[in-house]
């Protein structure tokens, strides 16, 4: 198996069946890789806990696997690429013996659908997104030999799917919380709209309770995902309604850390700004993706917001949020990119001194309207752009972690550093899981889980070394 797939659980351990499993009744064995972003990893959790509920147990290796479930990306040709990977490698196992059947789900599957297995007929089933809760139907028509119906595409629903008894396999103390599916937004560029449907938020009350059902088992940092942040409740609600939720959200107990994922320039009221700022719980953490700052590239990305608009916007966020971290995104070579519209990108970038941020050179997709647009750029020229941009982008986050030496951070402690006594490592309020940088803390007393009061010592490039300060919590 190559180290890179991401078969899931590896470390920590299988974690718990959650409520109503009957641990000593195994219908089949199975190993689950699940790719993508952190909406689909709620997904893979959902199929997860649907799958353990009915008597399937979740092994660590294919090698003791019935069958393999691979929950796919199909956002962009990077992840198809590595969509594609995960699969070739478990057919290959399966033409070996080794696995008696592949299950392929997730946005992959929902964009190719039949056409996937036209193109790899080894696949033995097929789950589109919205079809996960069909998960044990299929595992049990795979292992009965049954082939007469081979996919399960269900249409987008109304009302988001639940994401409640999941079989989690973030570490204990943290976890992502889906408040809504698909997006509204047609930018040129995204095929989402495609593959996730139409925005559905997700009802407060069945946020709060996911909420609270995560916090008793455990879950200090609550990570907010959708496609589509601050359009929460707009389609339910007729109004954003994520003020509202994030105030319910401040009540639950057990919850140390709200981190705010995927928030949209647009319906970023100052009340929604006041909130964040005078919350005990929100991390002074925002992740707004911008993707450009050129009007003319916005428009032709369909972004619906100007220049003026997004720099008055980050001039509220800094100056009413105290230690405010900004991450954001940005594409380099969209359709018709001149070499002064970049440059105006980077002098923004180097303006703003964004904290965290992240550059993508433009993926053509197919089935999108940016597809069509005249004036493509040559994918030499979109990789030199990015290299530019991440390089002014890195000297910024060197820089502040600089800056953090001599500061008193608390950190969330993740894992212990292997062969190591007493180092370990953690996040503080400004990375956020999987796509920030970490903090290194010494100490002794600590544990995965625990809140470290650290005095930061040291920097290394996009990471930092603290020493603890006080009483782990």
């Amino acid at each position: 198996m190559s180290s890179q797939l991401p078969i899931l659980p590896s470390t920590p351990p299988a974690p718990a069946a959650p409520a109503g499993a009957d641990p000593s009744f195994v219908k089949g064995k199975y190993c689950f890789i699940s790719l993508g972003c952190p909406k689909n990893l709620v997904d893979s959790e959902r199929m997860l806990g649907l799958l353990q509920l009915d008597g399937y147990k979740l092994v660590n290796t294919p090698e003791e696997a019935d069958f393999a479930v691979v929950n796919t990306c199909g956002f962009i040709e990077a992840a198809r690429a590595e969509s594609f990977g995960a699969i070739d490698e478990m057919l290959a196992l399966k033409r070996r013996g080794d696995l008696r059947g592949v299950i392929v789900s997730g946005c992959l599957a929902e964009r190719q659908q039949e056409a996937l297995l036209v193109e790899r007929p080894d696949i033995d089933h097929l789950v589109g997104v919205f079809g996960r809760e069909h998960v044990t139907k299929v595992a049990d028509r795979l292992l009965g030999g049954l082939e007469e119906q081979r996919n399960i595409f269900q249409p987008a629903p109304t009302h988001p799917l639940p994401d409640t008894a999941r079989l989690r396999i973030t570490p204990k103390h943290f976890a992502f919380l889906k408040i809504s599916e698909g997006c509204d937004r047609l930018c040129t560029f995204c095929a989402i709209p495609k593959m996730r449907g139409k925005h559905a938020t997700k009802p407060i009350e069945e946020v709060v309770a996911e909420a609270r059902e995560l916090a008793a088992d455990g879950v200090r940092e609550l990570v907010i995902v959708a496609q589509d942040t601050t359009y929460y409740g707009k389609d339910l609600y007729g109004e954003p309604r994520l003020v509202e939720l994030l105030r319910e959200l401040e009540k639950v107990e057990g919850l140390d850390w709200v981190r705010l994922m995927y928030l949209y320039p647009m319906y970023f009221t100052d009340e929604l700004i006041d909130v964040i700022a005078g919350s005990q719980r929100i991390v002074p953490y925002l992740d707004m993706p911008l993707q450009h700052i050129n009007d003319t590239m916005l428009r032709r990305m369909q972004r619906r917001v100007k220049r003026a608009e997004t720099e008055e916007l980050l001039g509220k966020l800094r100056s009413k949020i105290p230690n405010l971290v900004m991450r954001t995104t940005f594409i380099t070579g969209f359709p018709g990119e001149t070499d002064e519209q970049f440059n105006e990108l980077v002098d923004f970038v180097a303006e703003q001194k964004f904290e965290r941020a992240g550059v993508f050179t433009y993926s053509l997709e197919p089935d999108t309207p940016a597809a069509k647009l005249p004036d493509h750029v040559p994918t030499e020229v979109m990789d030199e752009r990015r290299e530019i941009l991440m390089a002014v982008q890195q000297e910024i986050a060197f820089e502040w972690n600089e800056r953090q030496q001599g500061r008193e951070l608390d950190v969330l402690i993740d894992s212990a550093v292997p062969g190591e006594r007493d180092v370990w490592i953690g996040r503080s309020y400004a990375d956020a899981p999987d796509v920030d940088g970490i903090v290194y803390v010494t100490g002794k007393g600590l544990a995965t889980g625990k809140i470290a009061p650290c005095e930061i010592v040291a920097s290394k490039e996009y990471d930092l070394v603290g020493a603890l300060s006080g009483k782990p919590r």
